[in-house]
């Protein structure tokens, strides 16, 4: 591995989240990356170089966020003219959350736009001086349903009857291919069921269906074309119904299942969908902030891509509205109300905001999880889930080290 003579830091006096249980051990890191330390020990019969004291906490690996449109009063959709600060200023701030690793997301948009943010929101590694990874775009709408379009702009939506070409004029393919991680499309909008395995042949990118007024017969078809999530369950999309469930009835499907995203804010899906959403499909659980520029920040007018916004009391409501557009919890507190709202055990809980949405983008190899080998992004929570120490690529962040801006 290279680095391998790097010093050694080992984290003792814990529970690592390993192998889907809590395990009394020891962890140790070298040169950004988990280590196996038989080769220390019995090779070159060397102790580590730093110990830290994790007082009898939980060691997990960071919380992956694949759902977050902004947060420190930045957007990743309107801020156009400035947004290497938003994407510097959010990062440095989610790190210190204990959100290592994100998909930045933006809202329906015109094509000007995704031009413009598109190459600011590609994969970058994380750091203390440069925040939390960001592990490519999550790009949701404009190829969504009207009928079930939430806080998007209505004018903003499009359909793909010529296929890639309607995409590519959109996006512009070569964006998605470079700095996207995956995409979120209503799978019944014109065009769009027959371009699913064009667009992932061409360009890599995961499909989601999302803002969807989907049959449950098109949403399957939609996945065994090659879709692989659900953006946001149960918000914006055909209602759970007995004959026809929907995108909802992938859940109870034969076939594989997908994996889906889920707001456990107490307000954009009830805790006992949560707890059936669970366990019909447990593996599947990605939790999800949906946060928006006012996360972290007091209760006001904001914006969501080119919409106002006002959030009061924990809600988030387009102006004049009484519909909901994003959120504000924090993924830490996304992690505690699911064990709250589902009996959940801590390991499943952590597991649905670390290896979950690894597994769903590919990148459990590397993230989510604290397998030798593994990205050194570490979290030590106490035995309640509260995110006491942050570590990034090996290195431990903190307030003073990790400084950034709230743009209020």
């Amino acid at each position: 591995m290279p680095g391998e003579d790097g010093p050694v830091t080992q984290l003792y006096n814990c529970r690592i989240l390993r192998d889907h249980a809590l395990v009394d051990d020891y962890l140790y890191i070298q040169s950004g990356r988990i280590i196996d330390p038989a080769k220390m020990f019995w090779d070159e019969q060397r102790l580590p170089d730093a110990r830290i004291d994790c007082k009898g906490g939980i060691v997990s690996p960071g919380f992956i966020d694949v759902q977050i449109n902004g947060a420190y009063g930045y957007d990743f959709t309107n801020d156009t003219d400035i947004i290497e600060e938003a994407v510097h200023n959010i990062s440095k701030g989610l790190l210190l959350q204990g959100c290592t690793a994100y998909c930045p997301t933006t809202v329906s948009s015109r094509p000007e736009v995704y031009r413009k943010v598109l190459p600011h929101l590609g994969p970058r590694a994380g750091s203390v001086e440069s925040g939390a990874a960001v592990l490519g775009a999550h790009v949701e709408g404009p190829f969504i349903s009207p009928q079930k379009k939430g806080a998007h702009e209505l004018a903003t939506l499009r359909s793909a009857a010529n296929g890639l070409a309607d995409l590519d004029a959109c996006y512009g393919l070569d964006n998605l291919r470079q700095y996207a991680a995956y995409v979120t499309v209503a799978p019944e909008v014109d065009g769009m069921l027959d371009t699913i395995p064009h667009l992932i042949a061409a360009t890599g990118v995961g499909v989601s269906s999302g803002h969807s007024n989907a049959t449950a017969e098109v949403a399957g078809r939609a996945h065994a074309s090659g879709a692989t999530m659900i953006t946001h369950l149960f918000n914006a999309m055909h209602p759970f119904h007995q004959r026809d469930p929907g995108v909802i009835g992938l859940l109870g499907s034969s076939g594989p299942r997908p994996f889906y995203g889920i707001i456990c804010d107490g307000i954009h899906v009830h805790p006992h969908s949560v707890m059936i959403a669970y366990y019909a499909h447990p593996a599947g659980a990605c939790l999800v902030t949906d946060a928006m520029s006012a996360q972290s920040l007091p209760d006001g007018s904001y914006k969501l891509g080119k919409m106002d916004v006002d959030v009061h009391d924990g809600r988030v409501y387009i102006r004049g509205t009484d519909t909901i557009a994003g959120a504000i919890i924090t993924m830490a507190e996304c992690v505690r109300n699911f064990i709250q709202f589902t009996g959940a055990s801590k390991v499943e809980a952590l597991e649905n905001a670390t290896l979950h949405p690894a597994q769903m983008l590919g990148i459990a190899d590397r993230k989510g999880t604290l397998a030798h080998g593994a990205d050194a992004d570490i979290l030590i929570l106490d035995n309640d889930l509260h995110v006491q120490r942050v570590f990034i690529a090996g290195v431990e962040a903190t307030e003073e080290n990790v400084q950034f801006r709230k743009r209020l």
